[in-house]
């Protein structure tokens, strides 16, 4: 069994809300299929892949991928945590209704990923209740970073702490990077920026405390947690070290980062041994990416290329640690 916890959709109702009302959603569709691109006024700009919004064109993807069972989640366009509460609402209803039709359409093979409007924490709260009452989902997609603010800060602690009481993991993706110095080029806003974002939100999550407060927590990070896992021993040292960074938690970094869960979008075997020596193969499962071109179109031979795999760390990168965070037994399928 194959499980991807890293698998992107934009469903049909959104599209064709952005294509009736492109002022609305600040974005709009152009060309005809299979040729179709959105195009969003912050700046970026993606073909509109079937793969995107077609529950059987997702599922033939994962056949070439081998994939068995994809958690699929909005894609970071989607969070629109720019917007009011009036429309960031609207879009996470709209958005999750079509996961949900989209998971309805292939029940055996997909399960359903939430965005919520963090920006409006207890529009969040209920947009969560909600997909968890009607749904029955099991996770919900964040952003590293909430239009700049950090995941740390206070404010959005009653969403986390919410998402705790109901069993929910969270999937934390990075938002979009806008060209920061010195990533204006070679498209180093998502080859460094992504994983920098993750790094960074890590980092305050750590330093915080906040996770001390959210003890049972589970946050699955993409993109192999950024450049986090390669840095830990700096980050601990500063914590043990530097007053400013043991302020207010009293808990070693390293200890903290075993607590997180991580995608296997690392691109380098040896880099995914590394990572499961750190935190261990049952904190590590398949990340596809898809259908990005920053994708894994061979999870299988990823996994197997890694050095000096055993039997039981590719049960666990490939299903184990997806079935736990689903809260599902292989019986489920």
């Amino acid at each position: 069994m194959r499980i991807d916890i890293h698998s992107h959709v934009i469903p049909t109702r959104i599209i064709d809300q952005i294509a009736l009302h492109p002022a609305e959603f600040a974005a709009r569709v152009e060309g005809r299929a299979p040729a179709r691109k959105v195009i969003h006024e912050q700046g970026y700009v993606y073909p509109l892949f079937d793969e995107f919004h077609d529950a059987q064109a997702k599922l033939e993807s994962m056949d070439r991928k081998g994939i068995d069972i994809s958690v699929i989640s909005p894609a970071p366009p989607m969070f629109y945590y720019w917007a009011d509460i009036d429309l960031a609402l609207k879009t996470a209803r709209l958005v999750n209704d079509g996961v949900a039709d989209m998971v309805a359409a292939k029940p055996s093979r997909l399960r359903g990923m939430a965005t919520v409007p963090l920006q409006h924490p207890d529009a969040a709260i209920a947009e969560m209740e909600r997909v968890v009452r009607d749904y029955g989902f099991k996770a919900i997609e964040i952003g590293t970073s909430v239009e700049g603010v950090q995941l740390a800060e206070a404010k959005f602690r009653p969403v986390l702490r919410r998402a705790q009481e109901l069993g929910l993991f969270v999937f934390a993706h990075p938002y979009y990077v806008g060209a920061k110095g010195g990533l204006e080029s070679y498209y180093l806003t998502n080859l460094i920026g992504n994983p920098l974002d993750t790094t960074t939100m890590l980092a305050h999550l750590m330093y915080s405390g906040a996770l001390d407060e959210l003890a049972d927590l589970k946050i699955c990070l993409a993109h192999g947690g950024g450049f986090a896992p390669y840095q830990i021993g700096r980050l601990a040292h500063g914590h043990k070290v530097r007053a400013e960074a043991h302020k207010f938690s009293k808990t070693s970094p390293k200890d903290l980062l075993r607590r997180f869960y991580f995608d296997s979008l690392v691109f380098d075997p040896q880099a995914l041994r590394y990572l499961i020596d750190l935190v261990g193969a049952d904190h590590v499962c398949i990340g596809t990416d898809a259908p990005f071109d920053m994708g894994d179109e061979h999870p299988e031979e990823t996994i197997s290329a890694v050095p000096r795999l055993t039997g039981d760390e590719h049960h666990e990168v490939c299903c184990g640690t997806a079935l736990r965070l689903l809260g599902e037994g292989s019986s489920g399928f």
